[in-house]
């Protein structure tokens, strides 16, 4: 049966800041590495110089595929560490950066005639040059990185953490602050995936395009809201042997809090967005909860 249904299903797979979102493709299209949504307030804005360890916790759970297959579910979390180093560097004006990701990703997914799970590493992510510029009402950041497939990768799962292909991925934002005091702030960050073929499929999936951030206010100087969205969009069709010309396309929006606790020096984010409008892709909800702390 799982034979079968891999002549229509050819992967699924959830990762997390530069890891990919809960995906199912039936023979339409590949999806791309980055999970729209993993940033919210202020997206664009890179801390100061120093080593930071952040946790992404990623809960993805949806019962809708949009032309996808019947009686559809997938459950989906990641647990990824990533580690920043800013430096005092500057390079064209702004300060020199790099990190990497490790997700640690488990779904379950189900669907008529089909109830599988798994739990496995995911591809990481490497971004050996990040640069960001701080202006007084701006913050402003550029990026290349790239995934790498050595996460557990098996054709004939339909749950395999990883996605058997490279990708390189631009990143530029910014981040506005229209009030003198920076309570207020306005964030847009795009990422840009170019993807690599997948050899046991012989497919090249299409490029993506990923426009995420929000509109926040800060509180008091330790707690922030806000609303936050995101827009991904598959710009190319995948290509191929058998290569669909289908092109995914979702939009997610929803709330989000940050609080800062001075003394451990630790900063805790909890976002959540509700998706609509998908197409050839699972329309659902995501939960994220993020630490960061600086060492």
């Amino acid at each position: 049966m799982r034979h079968a249904m891999k002549t229509r299903l050819c992967s699924l797979t959830l990762l997390i800041c530069g890891v990919s979102l809960p995906e199912l493709v039936c023979g339409q299209a590949f999806l791309g590495h980055y999970p729209a949504g993993v940033e919210g307030l202020k997206a664009a804005t890179l801390p100061p110089p120093g080593v930071y360890f952040r946790d992404y916790n990623y809960l993805y759970w949806s019962e809708h595929y949009r032309g996808g297959p019947p009686e559809f579910e997938l459950l989906a979390y990641v647990q990824a560490p990533r580690l920043i180093w800013i430096t005092d560097c500057k390079v064209l004006g702004g300060y020199y950066g790099a990190d990497i990701l490790v997700p640690f990703v488990y779904q379950n997914l189900e669907f008529t005639g089909f109830d599988d799970s798994r739990f496995g590493l995911g591809d990481i992510f490497v971004e050996p040059i990040t640069l960001s510029w701080h202006p007084k009402q701006w913050d402003l950041a550029v990026g290349y990185g790239f995934w790498a497939p050595s996460g557990d990768y098996d054709r004939t799962d339909l749950t395999s953490p990883g996605k058997g292909f490279w990708s390189h991925m631009f990143t530029a934002g910014l981040t506005y602050y229209p009030d003198k005091d920076k309570t207020w702030s306005i964030s847009a960050l795009n990422r840009y995936e170019i993807h690599h073929e997948n050899d046991d499929w012989d497919i090249t999936p299409g490029q993506t395009w990923t426009l995420e951030g929000g509109i926040g206010k800060a509180l008091t100087k330790t707690i922030e809201v806000g609303v936050v969205g995101y827009y991904q969009l598959q710009t190319t069709s995948d290509s191929g042997p058998n290569a669909s010309d289908a092109k995914d396309h979702v939009i997610g929006v929803g709330p989000e809090i940050n609080m800062v606790c001075p003394r451990l020096n630790l900063i805790t984010s909890i976002r959540y967005l509700r998706e609509v409008g998908a197409h050839d892709r699972p329309e659902g909800n995501t939960l994220n909860i993020t630490f960061t702390r600086r060492f």
